[in-house]
Protein backbone atom coordinates (compact mmCIF):
# COMPACT_ATOMS: atom_id res chain seq x y z
CA UNK A 1 0.00 0.00 0.00
CA UNK A 2 2.70 2.40 0.80
CA UNK A 3 4.64 1.35 -2.62
CA UNK A 4 1.67 2.37 -4.70
CA UNK A 5 0.71 5.34 -2.27
CA UNK A 6 4.35 6.35 -2.95
CA UNK A 7 4.28 5.69 -6.91
CA UNK A 8 0.98 7.23 -7.44
CA UNK A 9 2.09 10.63 -5.83
CA UNK A 10 5.73 10.94 -5.88
CA UNK A 11 6.78 13.66 -2.84
CA UNK A 12 9.09 16.10 -4.99
CA UNK A 13 12.82 15.01 -3.83
CA UNK A 14 11.57 11.75 -5.47
CA UNK A 15 11.13 13.81 -8.93
CA UNK A 16 14.13 15.89 -8.16
CA UNK A 17 16.25 13.10 -7.68
CA UNK A 18 15.19 11.36 -10.28
CA UNK A 19 15.50 14.23 -12.80
CA UNK A 20 18.90 15.01 -11.24
CA UNK A 21 19.86 10.83 -11.78
CA UNK A 22 18.91 11.38 -16.02
CA UNK A 23 22.62 12.61 -16.34
CA UNK A 24 23.54 9.25 -15.65
CA UNK A 25 22.41 8.37 -18.78
CA UNK A 26 25.08 10.34 -20.86
CA UNK A 27 27.52 8.53 -18.75
CA UNK A 28 25.77 5.38 -19.64
CA UNK A 29 25.93 6.17 -23.16
CA UNK A 30 29.82 7.24 -23.29
CA UNK A 31 31.04 4.27 -21.40
CA UNK A 32 28.73 1.99 -24.07
CA UNK A 33 29.67 3.72 -27.45
CA UNK A 34 33.86 4.44 -27.14
CA UNK A 35 34.27 0.76 -27.59
CA UNK A 36 32.57 -0.28 -29.98
CA UNK A 37 33.67 3.37 -32.42
CA UNK A 38 37.17 2.13 -32.02
CA UNK A 39 36.86 -0.79 -33.82
CA UNK A 40 34.63 0.63 -36.45
CA UNK A 41 36.34 0.66 -39.58
CA UNK A 42 35.05 4.19 -40.85
CA UNK A 43 36.78 5.49 -37.67
CA UNK A 44 40.29 3.90 -37.99
CA UNK A 45 40.37 5.98 -41.42
CA UNK A 46 39.35 8.76 -40.45
CA UNK A 47 40.61 9.31 -37.42
CA UNK A 48 43.32 6.77 -37.28
CA UNK A 49 45.97 4.92 -34.76
CA UNK A 50 43.44 2.95 -33.03
CA UNK A 51 44.25 -0.51 -33.69
CA UNK A 52 47.16 -0.77 -31.37
CA UNK A 53 45.93 -1.82 -27.81
CA UNK A 54 47.98 0.88 -25.90
CA UNK A 55 46.55 3.71 -28.60
CA UNK A 56 43.24 2.09 -27.92
CA UNK A 57 43.85 2.01 -23.82
CA UNK A 58 45.48 6.22 -24.10
CA UNK A 59 42.25 7.06 -25.93
CA UNK A 60 40.09 5.35 -23.55
CA UNK A 61 41.44 6.42 -20.20
CA UNK A 62 42.10 10.17 -21.83
CA UNK A 63 38.80 10.68 -20.48
CA UNK A 64 39.36 9.38 -17.39
CA UNK A 65 42.42 10.96 -16.39
CA UNK A 66 40.40 14.48 -16.81
CA UNK A 67 37.80 12.94 -14.63
CA UNK A 68 39.90 12.33 -11.66
CA UNK A 69 41.99 15.73 -11.99
CA UNK A 70 38.33 17.63 -12.36
CA UNK A 71 36.85 15.93 -9.27
CA UNK A 72 39.71 17.13 -7.09
CA UNK A 73 38.05 20.57 -7.46
CA UNK A 74 34.21 19.25 -7.85
CA UNK A 75 33.38 19.35 -3.88
CA UNK A 76 34.53 22.80 -3.86
CA UNK A 77 32.52 24.07 -6.61
CA UNK A 78 29.25 22.74 -5.75
CA UNK A 79 30.19 24.18 -2.18
CA UNK A 80 30.64 27.36 -3.46
CA UNK A 81 28.18 28.05 -6.04
CA UNK A 82 25.63 25.25 -4.87
CA UNK A 83 25.19 21.55 -5.88
CA UNK A 84 22.59 22.44 -9.10
CA UNK A 85 25.04 24.68 -10.52
CA UNK A 86 27.79 22.53 -10.02
CA UNK A 87 26.25 19.69 -11.44
CA UNK A 88 24.98 22.10 -14.57
CA UNK A 89 28.91 23.34 -15.33
CA UNK A 90 29.95 19.99 -15.45
CA UNK A 91 27.49 18.33 -17.44
CA UNK A 92 27.33 21.98 -20.32
CA UNK A 93 31.35 20.91 -20.27
CA UNK A 94 30.76 17.40 -21.01
CA UNK A 95 28.61 18.19 -23.51
CA UNK A 96 31.33 20.31 -25.18
CA UNK A 97 33.59 17.43 -25.45
CA UNK A 98 31.03 15.13 -26.88
CA UNK A 99 30.51 17.96 -29.54
CA UNK A 100 34.12 18.33 -30.04
CA UNK A 101 34.84 14.07 -30.59
CA UNK A 102 31.68 13.77 -32.88
CA UNK A 103 33.94 16.89 -35.29
CA UNK A 104 36.83 15.09 -34.69
CA UNK A 105 39.04 15.30 -38.11
CA UNK A 106 42.26 13.76 -36.65
CA UNK A 107 43.56 11.77 -33.66
CA UNK A 108 44.97 14.74 -31.51
CA UNK A 109 41.30 16.51 -32.03
CA UNK A 110 39.18 13.59 -30.67
CA UNK A 111 41.52 13.04 -27.38
CA UNK A 112 41.24 16.79 -26.47
CA UNK A 113 37.27 16.33 -27.14
CA UNK A 114 37.73 13.39 -24.75
CA UNK A 115 39.91 15.64 -21.96
CA UNK A 116 37.34 18.22 -22.32
CA UNK A 117 34.75 15.47 -21.64
CA UNK A 118 36.38 13.89 -18.84
CA UNK A 119 36.80 17.39 -16.76
CA UNK A 120 33.05 17.62 -17.06
CA UNK A 121 32.21 14.58 -16.16
CA UNK A 122 34.75 15.08 -13.14
CA UNK A 123 32.49 18.15 -12.08
CA UNK A 124 28.98 16.53 -12.01
CA UNK A 125 29.26 12.88 -10.91
CA UNK A 126 29.97 13.63 -6.92
CA UNK A 127 27.88 16.55 -6.56
CA UNK A 128 24.99 14.74 -8.15
CA UNK A 129 25.19 11.75 -5.67
CA UNK A 130 25.88 14.41 -3.18
CA UNK A 131 22.93 16.51 -4.10
CA UNK A 132 20.21 13.16 -4.29
CA UNK A 133 21.72 12.17 -0.74
CA UNK A 134 20.82 15.71 1.14
CA UNK A 135 17.44 15.53 -0.57
CA UNK A 136 16.72 12.30 0.06
CA UNK A 137 14.73 10.55 3.21
CA UNK A 138 16.58 7.65 5.37
CA UNK A 139 13.77 5.20 3.78
CA UNK A 140 14.46 5.90 0.04
CA UNK A 141 17.71 7.14 -0.23
CA UNK A 142 19.49 3.83 -1.63
CA UNK A 143 16.83 3.32 -4.11
CA UNK A 144 17.26 7.24 -4.90
CA UNK A 145 21.04 7.35 -4.62
CA UNK A 146 21.30 4.42 -7.39
CA UNK A 147 18.83 5.82 -9.94
CA UNK A 148 21.81 7.27 -11.62
CA UNK A 149 22.93 3.76 -11.91
CA UNK A 150 19.60 2.52 -13.08
CA UNK A 151 20.15 5.59 -15.65
CA UNK A 152 23.60 4.42 -16.84
CA UNK A 153 22.39 1.12 -17.39
CA UNK A 154 19.77 2.52 -19.92
CA UNK A 155 22.54 4.58 -21.45
CA UNK A 156 24.79 1.44 -22.15
CA UNK A 157 21.94 0.05 -23.75
CA UNK A 158 20.96 2.95 -25.79
CA UNK A 159 24.80 3.09 -26.78
CA UNK A 160 25.44 -0.35 -27.55
CA UNK A 161 22.48 -0.61 -30.09
CA UNK A 162 23.05 2.60 -31.50
CA UNK A 163 26.69 1.41 -32.53
CA UNK A 164 25.04 -1.51 -33.91
CA UNK A 165 22.89 0.46 -35.88
CA UNK A 166 25.23 2.45 -36.97
CA UNK A 167 28.47 0.36 -37.83
CA UNK A 168 26.91 -0.80 -41.26
CA UNK A 169 26.67 2.91 -42.56
CA UNK A 170 29.12 3.60 -44.99
CA UNK A 171 30.31 7.26 -43.64
CA UNK A 172 31.79 8.20 -40.93
CA UNK A 173 28.02 9.33 -39.72
CA UNK A 174 28.79 5.36 -38.25
CA UNK A 175 30.91 6.69 -35.42
CA UNK A 176 30.00 10.11 -34.99
CA UNK A 177 26.06 9.88 -34.78
CA UNK A 178 26.60 7.93 -31.59
CA UNK A 179 28.53 11.17 -29.84
CA UNK A 180 26.35 13.78 -31.63
CA UNK A 181 23.17 11.89 -29.70
CA UNK A 182 25.20 12.00 -26.43
CA UNK A 183 26.38 15.79 -27.32
CA UNK A 184 22.32 16.79 -27.87
CA UNK A 185 21.60 15.10 -24.69
CA UNK A 186 23.88 16.66 -22.07
CA UNK A 187 23.17 20.16 -23.56
CA UNK A 188 19.20 19.80 -23.37
CA UNK A 189 20.17 18.02 -19.50
CA UNK A 190 22.44 21.10 -18.56
CA UNK A 191 19.38 23.67 -19.67
CA UNK A 192 16.93 21.54 -17.50
CA UNK A 193 18.49 21.01 -14.21
CA UNK A 194 18.99 24.73 -14.00
CA UNK A 195 15.14 25.57 -15.00
CA UNK A 196 13.56 22.63 -12.91
CA UNK A 197 15.60 21.34 -10.13
CA UNK A 198 15.57 23.05 -6.52
CA UNK A 199 18.72 23.81 -4.61
CA UNK A 200 19.82 21.53 -1.89
CA UNK A 201 18.20 22.66 1.57
CA UNK A 202 21.54 21.35 3.03
CA UNK A 203 23.86 23.60 0.86
CA UNK A 204 21.13 26.75 1.87
CA UNK A 205 21.35 26.25 5.34
CA UNK A 206 25.66 25.69 5.42
CA UNK A 207 25.67 28.92 3.45
CA UNK A 208 23.95 30.93 5.92
CA UNK A 209 20.24 30.75 4.07
CA UNK A 210 18.37 28.73 6.14
CA UNK A 211 15.64 31.43 5.67
CA UNK A 212 15.08 30.06 2.56
CA UNK A 213 15.20 26.13 3.55
CA UNK A 214 11.80 25.68 4.47
CA UNK A 215 9.87 26.58 1.00
CA UNK A 216 12.52 24.36 -0.79
CA UNK A 217 11.79 21.21 2.08
CA UNK A 218 7.73 22.42 1.16
CA UNK A 219 8.70 22.24 -1.90
CA UNK A 220 10.68 18.88 -2.26
CA UNK A 221 8.36 17.13 -0.09
CA UNK A 222 9.58 16.29 2.97
CA UNK A 223 7.84 15.87 6.16
CA UNK A 224 8.41 17.48 9.18
CA UNK A 225 10.01 14.57 10.94
CA UNK A 226 12.92 14.52 8.14
CA UNK A 227 13.12 17.69 8.29
CA UNK A 228 14.28 17.92 12.11
CA UNK A 229 16.76 15.27 11.57
CA UNK A 230 18.43 17.15 8.70
CA UNK A 231 18.64 20.41 11.25
CA UNK A 232 20.16 18.32 13.71
CA UNK A 233 22.65 16.87 11.32
CA UNK A 234 23.13 20.72 10.23
CA UNK A 235 23.62 22.19 13.62
CA UNK A 236 26.90 19.90 14.35
CA UNK A 237 29.13 21.70 15.43
CA UNK A 238 32.28 22.15 12.55
CA UNK A 239 34.62 22.41 15.38
CA UNK A 240 37.89 19.42 14.76
CA UNK A 241 39.34 19.34 17.63
CA UNK A 242 38.09 15.56 18.09
CA UNK A 243 36.00 16.99 21.85
CA UNK A 244 33.03 14.70 21.49
CA UNK A 245 31.46 16.19 24.65
CA UNK A 246 31.69 19.64 23.24
CA UNK A 247 30.28 19.13 19.90
CA UNK A 248 26.99 17.03 22.10
CA UNK A 249 26.52 19.74 24.11
CA UNK A 250 26.84 22.47 21.35
CA UNK A 251 24.54 20.21 19.20
CA UNK A 252 21.95 19.47 21.98
CA UNK A 253 21.70 23.42 22.17
CA UNK A 254 20.83 23.55 18.40
CA UNK A 255 18.96 21.17 18.23
CA UNK A 256 16.89 22.80 21.30
CA UNK A 257 16.77 26.37 19.79
CA UNK A 258 15.03 24.40 16.81
CA UNK A 259 12.56 22.77 19.00
CA UNK A 260 11.32 26.17 20.31
CA UNK A 261 10.63 27.61 16.70
CA UNK A 262 7.51 27.36 15.86
CA UNK A 263 7.21 25.46 12.39
CA UNK A 264 6.38 28.67 10.44
CA UNK A 265 9.49 30.11 11.66
CA UNK A 266 12.83 30.43 9.84
CA UNK A 267 16.34 29.40 11.01
CA UNK A 268 18.32 32.28 11.66
CA UNK A 269 21.13 33.17 9.18
CA UNK A 270 24.38 32.35 10.33
CA UNK A 271 27.66 32.81 9.06
CA UNK A 272 29.08 31.47 5.67
CA UNK A 273 31.53 28.50 7.03
CA UNK A 274 34.78 28.13 5.98
CA UNK A 275 34.84 25.70 3.19
CA UNK A 276 36.72 22.15 4.14
CA UNK A 277 39.73 21.90 2.38
CA UNK A 278 41.56 17.97 1.06
CA UNK A 279 44.12 18.17 3.81
CA UNK A 280 41.27 18.93 6.76
CA UNK A 281 39.17 16.09 5.87
CA UNK A 282 42.76 14.08 5.58
CA UNK A 283 43.57 15.38 9.10
CA UNK A 284 40.64 15.06 11.37
CA UNK A 285 40.42 12.16 13.22
CA UNK A 286 36.72 12.31 13.04
CA UNK A 287 36.19 12.28 9.80
CA UNK A 288 39.45 10.18 8.06
CA UNK A 289 38.32 6.50 8.08
CA UNK A 290 34.95 7.66 6.35
CA UNK A 291 36.90 9.18 3.78
CA UNK A 292 39.64 6.43 3.50
CA UNK A 293 36.67 4.09 3.33
CA UNK A 294 34.93 6.12 0.61
CA UNK A 295 38.64 6.27 -1.35
CA UNK A 296 39.10 2.12 -0.65
CA UNK A 297 35.96 1.17 -1.92
CA UNK A 298 34.92 3.73 -5.06
CA UNK A 299 38.92 2.72 -6.00
CA UNK A 300 38.18 -1.06 -6.07
CA UNK A 301 34.56 -0.97 -7.58
CA UNK A 302 36.88 0.06 -10.98
CA UNK A 303 39.17 -3.12 -9.90
CA UNK A 304 36.56 -5.08 -9.81
CA UNK A 305 36.85 -5.04 -13.88
CA UNK A 306 33.36 -3.76 -14.51
CA UNK A 307 34.42 -1.10 -16.83
CA UNK A 308 36.93 -2.48 -18.21
CA UNK A 309 34.29 -5.38 -19.40
CA UNK A 310 31.87 -2.45 -20.73
CA UNK A 311 34.78 -0.12 -22.52
CA UNK A 312 35.86 -3.30 -24.72
CA UNK A 313 32.79 -5.34 -24.78
CA UNK A 314 33.55 -5.84 -28.31
CA UNK A 315 37.29 -7.18 -27.18
CA UNK A 316 36.04 -9.08 -24.78
CA UNK A 317 33.70 -10.83 -26.76
CA UNK A 318 35.70 -11.45 -29.67
CA UNK A 319 38.34 -12.71 -27.47
CA UNK A 320 35.85 -15.13 -26.04
CA UNK A 321 35.14 -16.35 -29.98
CA UNK A 322 32.64 -14.21 -31.63
CA UNK A 323 34.94 -12.72 -34.17
CA UNK A 324 33.03 -10.55 -36.57
CA UNK A 325 31.89 -7.20 -35.49
CA UNK A 326 28.42 -7.43 -35.39
CA UNK A 327 28.07 -10.60 -33.84
CA UNK A 328 30.49 -8.81 -30.69
CA UNK A 329 28.30 -5.92 -30.56
CA UNK A 330 24.70 -7.41 -30.09
CA UNK A 331 26.63 -9.41 -27.72
CA UNK A 332 27.78 -6.15 -25.86
CA UNK A 333 24.09 -5.04 -26.29
CA UNK A 334 22.52 -8.05 -24.87
CA UNK A 335 24.55 -7.29 -21.97
CA UNK A 336 23.26 -3.85 -21.96
CA UNK A 337 19.48 -5.20 -21.74
CA UNK A 338 20.78 -7.52 -18.98
CA UNK A 339 22.38 -4.82 -16.67
CA UNK A 340 19.67 -2.49 -17.42
CA UNK A 341 16.43 -5.66 -16.74
CA UNK A 342 18.58 -6.55 -13.42
CA UNK A 343 19.44 -3.15 -12.21
CA UNK A 344 15.50 -1.74 -12.18
CA UNK A 345 14.44 -4.59 -9.43
CA UNK A 346 18.07 -3.92 -7.74
CA UNK A 347 16.86 -0.16 -7.52
CA UNK A 348 13.53 -0.83 -6.42
CA UNK A 349 14.69 -3.06 -3.44
CA UNK A 350 17.69 -1.62 -2.51
CA UNK A 351 16.94 -1.12 0.83
CA UNK A 352 15.03 -4.07 0.95
CA UNK A 353 18.84 -5.84 2.04
CA UNK A 354 21.68 -4.50 3.24
CA UNK A 355 24.64 -2.60 2.15
CA UNK A 356 27.30 -5.08 3.92
CA UNK A 357 26.16 -8.68 2.95
CA UNK A 358 25.54 -6.69 -0.96
CA UNK A 359 29.35 -6.12 -0.89
CA UNK A 360 30.53 -9.34 0.85
CA UNK A 361 28.65 -11.90 -1.31
CA UNK A 362 28.90 -10.17 -4.39
CA UNK A 363 32.41 -9.74 -4.08
CA UNK A 364 33.13 -13.17 -3.48
CA UNK A 365 30.93 -14.54 -6.07
CA UNK A 366 32.34 -12.31 -8.73
CA UNK A 367 35.77 -12.98 -7.21
CA UNK A 368 34.88 -16.95 -8.52
CA UNK A 369 33.29 -15.73 -11.79
CA UNK A 370 36.93 -14.09 -12.41
CA UNK A 371 38.97 -17.07 -11.10
CA UNK A 372 36.75 -19.18 -13.38
CA UNK A 373 37.42 -17.39 -16.78
CA UNK A 374 41.01 -16.78 -15.90
CA UNK A 375 41.26 -20.61 -15.55
CA UNK A 376 39.73 -21.54 -18.88
CA UNK A 377 42.09 -19.21 -20.72
CA UNK A 378 44.77 -20.45 -18.84
CA UNK A 379 44.19 -23.83 -19.58
CA UNK A 380 43.74 -23.29 -22.93
CA UNK A 381 40.09 -24.65 -23.36
CA UNK A 382 38.62 -22.12 -24.89
CA UNK A 383 38.37 -21.84 -28.96
CA UNK A 384 36.66 -19.53 -31.39
CA UNK A 385 35.56 -22.62 -34.17
CA UNK A 386 34.13 -25.04 -31.56
CA UNK A 387 33.92 -26.50 -27.31
CA UNK A 388 32.14 -25.10 -24.78
CA UNK A 389 34.82 -23.15 -23.09
CA UNK A 390 34.01 -20.04 -25.29
CA UNK A 391 30.68 -20.67 -24.05
CA UNK A 392 31.05 -20.56 -20.66
CA UNK A 393 33.22 -17.74 -20.52
CA UNK A 394 30.16 -15.90 -22.21
CA UNK A 395 27.82 -17.13 -19.36
CA UNK A 396 30.34 -16.07 -17.05
CA UNK A 397 30.61 -13.04 -17.80
CA UNK A 398 26.67 -12.12 -18.16
CA UNK A 399 26.44 -13.81 -14.23
CA UNK A 400 29.50 -11.55 -13.62
CA UNK A 401 27.76 -8.40 -14.91
CA UNK A 402 24.66 -8.97 -13.39
CA UNK A 403 25.86 -10.17 -9.86
CA UNK A 404 28.00 -6.60 -10.06
CA UNK A 405 24.55 -4.89 -11.12
CA UNK A 406 22.53 -5.94 -8.10
CA UNK A 407 25.28 -5.63 -5.44
CA UNK A 408 28.60 -3.33 -6.03
CA UNK A 409 26.39 -1.25 -8.09
CA UNK A 410 24.10 -0.68 -6.10
CA UNK A 411 25.50 0.04 -3.02
CA UNK A 412 29.03 1.01 -3.30
CA UNK A 413 28.35 4.62 -4.35
CA UNK A 414 25.53 4.92 -1.92
CA UNK A 415 27.77 4.04 1.25
CA UNK A 416 30.42 6.02 -0.08
CA UNK A 417 28.60 9.08 -0.05
CA UNK A 418 26.00 8.53 3.16
CA UNK A 419 29.25 7.81 5.90
CA UNK A 420 30.48 11.16 4.69
CA UNK A 421 30.11 14.13 8.14
CA UNK A 422 27.63 16.40 6.69
CA UNK A 423 31.33 19.50 6.54
CA UNK A 424 32.97 17.39 4.48
CA UNK A 425 30.51 15.40 2.60
CA UNK A 426 31.03 17.02 -0.88
CA UNK A 427 34.99 17.46 -0.39
CA UNK A 428 34.56 13.76 0.45
CA UNK A 429 32.59 12.42 -2.08
CA UNK A 430 34.87 14.11 -4.56
CA UNK A 431 37.99 12.91 -3.29
CA UNK A 432 36.34 9.41 -3.62
CA UNK A 433 35.36 9.84 -7.57
CA UNK A 434 39.34 10.60 -7.79
CA UNK A 435 40.01 7.42 -7.26
CA UNK A 436 37.40 5.97 -8.48
CA UNK A 437 38.72 7.62 -11.26
CA UNK A 438 42.51 6.94 -11.09
CA UNK A 439 41.79 3.20 -10.73
CA UNK A 440 39.49 3.47 -13.98
CA UNK A 441 42.01 5.42 -15.80
CA UNK A 442 44.25 2.33 -14.88
CA UNK A 443 41.83 -0.42 -15.71
CA UNK A 444 41.00 1.23 -19.29
CA UNK A 445 45.40 2.39 -19.83
CA UNK A 446 45.63 -1.65 -19.05
CA UNK A 447 42.90 -3.95 -20.24
CA UNK A 448 43.46 -3.64 -24.11
CA UNK A 449 47.62 -4.34 -23.51
CA UNK A 450 47.01 -7.43 -20.92
CA UNK A 451 43.90 -8.61 -23.50
CA UNK A 452 46.79 -8.61 -26.29
CA UNK A 453 49.51 -10.02 -24.02
CA UNK A 454 47.66 -13.20 -21.57
CA UNK A 455 44.57 -14.44 -22.06
CA UNK A 456 44.00 -14.84 -18.21
CA UNK A 457 46.10 -12.11 -16.59
CA UNK A 458 43.44 -9.33 -16.36
CA UNK A 459 41.13 -11.95 -15.03
CA UNK A 460 43.24 -13.27 -12.36
CA UNK A 461 44.19 -9.34 -11.39
CA UNK A 462 39.55 -8.47 -11.19
CA UNK A 463 39.56 -11.63 -8.95
CA UNK A 464 42.33 -11.18 -6.42
CA UNK A 465 40.51 -7.38 -6.02
CA UNK A 466 37.08 -8.31 -5.85
CA UNK A 467 37.74 -11.18 -3.15
CA UNK A 468 39.87 -8.68 -1.11
CA UNK A 469 37.88 -6.11 -1.25
CA UNK A 470 35.21 -8.67 0.13
CA UNK A 471 37.35 -9.77 2.96
CA UNK A 472 38.23 -5.37 4.09
CA UNK A 473 34.20 -5.50 4.27
CA UNK A 474 33.75 -8.80 6.08
CA UNK A 475 35.95 -7.23 8.65
CA UNK A 476 35.41 -3.78 8.87
CA UNK A 477 32.26 -2.55 7.08
CA UNK A 478 29.40 -1.37 9.48
CA UNK A 479 25.86 -1.78 8.22
CA UNK A 480 23.78 1.71 7.21
CA UNK A 481 20.71 0.59 5.94
CA UNK A 482 17.83 2.42 7.37
CA UNK A 483 19.94 4.55 9.42
CA UNK A 484 20.21 8.73 9.53
CA UNK A 485 23.21 10.20 8.34
CA UNK A 486 23.40 11.50 11.76
CA UNK A 487 23.14 7.73 13.13
CA UNK A 488 25.85 6.54 10.37
CA UNK A 489 28.55 8.61 11.77
CA UNK A 490 27.86 6.93 14.84
CA UNK A 491 28.38 3.82 13.85
CA UNK A 492 30.84 3.74 11.11
CA UNK A 493 33.41 4.78 14.38
CA UNK A 494 32.00 1.71 16.25
CA UNK A 495 33.37 -0.65 14.00
CA UNK A 496 36.62 -2.57 14.52
CA UNK A 497 39.50 -0.65 12.71
CA UNK A 498 37.67 2.50 12.36
CA UNK A 499 37.09 3.00 16.60
CA UNK A 500 40.45 2.12 16.91
CA UNK A 501 41.66 4.69 14.31
CA UNK A 502 39.64 7.58 15.88
CA UNK A 503 40.78 6.88 19.49
CA UNK A 504 44.24 6.09 18.84
CA UNK A 505 44.46 9.70 17.11
CA UNK A 506 42.69 10.84 19.76
CA UNK A 507 44.87 9.57 22.17
CA UNK A 508 47.88 11.31 20.53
Amino acid sequence: MALSKFLQRPPGYVVSSTLCALSGFSFGIETSIIGPILVMDDFRRTVGGSDHPTIQGLIVSSLILAAAFSSLVAGRLADGVGRVRGIAIGTLIFAVGAALQAGSVNLAMFIVGRIVEGVGEGLYVGPMIVYITEISTPKYRAALTTAPQLFHTLGLVVGFFTCYGTESMASSFSWRLPLIILAVYSFVFTAMALVVLPESPRWLTLRGRGNETAAVWDRLGVELADREKAVGQLSETTSSDGDDEKNEKTQSKNEDEHARRTPGDTEPTRDEPKQVTIWEAFSDPNTRPQLLAGLFLMGMIQMSGIDGVLFYAPLVFQQAGLTSNQASFLASGVSGIVIFAVTIPATIWADSWGRRPSLILGGVSMAVLMFLIGGLYAGHTVHADAGAGRWVVIVAIYVYIVIFCISWAIHVKVFAAEIQPKRTRATATGMAYVSYSLTNFLVALIVPIMLAATDSGAYFLFGGCLLLTAVVCFLYMPETRGRSLDEIEGSFHSKGLFRGVRKSTNAA
